[in-house]
């Protein structure tokens, strides 16, 4: 409810300030024009605005504080229930969100701004006017070892659980570098955020089953964040089916990506669970997405050719004659079969 009261007013400020690229169209990892990716989208990404994703962190922050206040200003015991930001579950997911959320912010903002700065030749810039790539993975990485520094010396988490009666697999300080590495490969899957509908409905799904699990693991906090962040999706969701009222973009990718692999760790050995290895089940999605790519630039390096017409995957689909509906309604259905295999898996392991 929140998210959709809210989404008139951002609605209003984003198109009254034309809060999108000037020029449709983006530059792949080798530095050349994307081709295929700029005639599949060639009206689209102009006149409908970026920063949707503030939808999902601010909505989503005023629940979580908001209650939290009011239990401080009145304290009860149905108020004290319904409180669940709490040290021991909810302080750095909800601080990874809000973090990424606002760091992805500037990245759009800047977006908006430089991509219709006039070049030397006199032509528009149609080139990726944000932060760059390097600063952007910087960033994430930042948060990824300061919370993965946490966990190891702060929580003693140094490994991760082995279902079916495996037991923990001692990882040492190698922990931190899998929590990085993890981190950057989820976020990596945010491209997926480029068909109208799409990263919307599989991150209210990857959330969804994260909270199931978390639940399930009486990690009820941590299970009410959840649900809380796939609330807040829902709402950017019923504005973002197609067509786009608004994007997502990095506002909302960098946040949420962030936050899922905080929350995988947090169901892991401090639940008593297997959340991290559950992980590539729950998002297969991003898993293709990030996997295609490689492939796609491995293939071009080693090959000399292509194997999809245009990576990431989703963007294949289109180029070979689906309708992007199409594309996003199966993104949905392959997410929620992941979704209840992994929540599955959990209460089996």
């Amino acid at each position: 409810m929140i998210g959709v009261l809210i989404t008139p007013i951002l609605t209003n400020y984003l198109y009254s300030h034309q809060m999108w690229k000037k020029k449709a169209g983006k530059i792949a990892w080798d530095g050349k024009e994307a081709a295929v990716f700029n005639e599949l989208h060639k009206e689209k990404d102009t006149n409908t605005p970026r920063m949707g994703g503030i939808v999902i962190w601010f909505s989503s922050a005023v629940i979580i504080i908001g209650i939290w206040l009011v239990a401080k200003v009145l304290p009860g015991d149905i108020i004290s229930k319904l409180d669940f930001l709490s040290r021991s579950q909810t302080w750095v997911p909800l601080a990874t969100l809000i973090l990424g959320a606002l760091a992805g912010l500037i990245d759009d903002y800047l977006e908006v701004k430089r991509s219709g700065i006039i070049s030397d030749n006199g032509e528009v810039r149609h080139g990726r006017g944000g932060l760059s790539l390097r600063i952007r993975l910087s960033v994430v990485s930042v948060i990824a070892v300061t919370c993965a520094l946490w966990f190891y010396f702060k929580l003693d988490v140094t490994g991760i659980g082995l279902p079916f009666g495996g037991g923990e697999f001692y990882l040492g300080p190698l922990f931190i570098i899998l929590f990085l590495l993890t981190t950057l490969f989820i976020y990596a899957g945010g491209v997926i955020d480029g068909i109208d509908g799409l990263s919307g409905g599989v991150f209210a799904t990857m959330f969804a089953a994260y909270g199931g699990i978390a639940f399930y693991q009486q990690q009820i906090d941590l299970a009410a964040f959840c649900a809380t962040v796939a609330g807040s999706i829902l709402a950017f969701l019923w504005f973002n089916i197609p067509p786009a009222r608004f994007y997502m973009t990095e506002t909302g990718i960098m946040g949420l990506t962030i936050t899922l692999t905080i929350i995988a760790f947090m169901t892991d050995r401090l639940g008593e669970g297997y959340g991290f290895l559950f992980l590539p089940v729950v998002a297969l999605p991003l898993v293709i997405t990030v996997l295609s790519n490689i492939i796609q630039v491995a293939s071009k390096k080693i090959r000399g050719k292509k194997v999809f017409i245009v990576a990431p995957l989703h963007h294949h689909f289109e180029a070979i004659g689906w309708p992007s509906y199409k594309v996003t309604m199966r993104y949905w259905i392959i997410s929620v079969i992941c979704a209840i295999l992994g929540i599955t898996l959990a209460l089996v392991g």
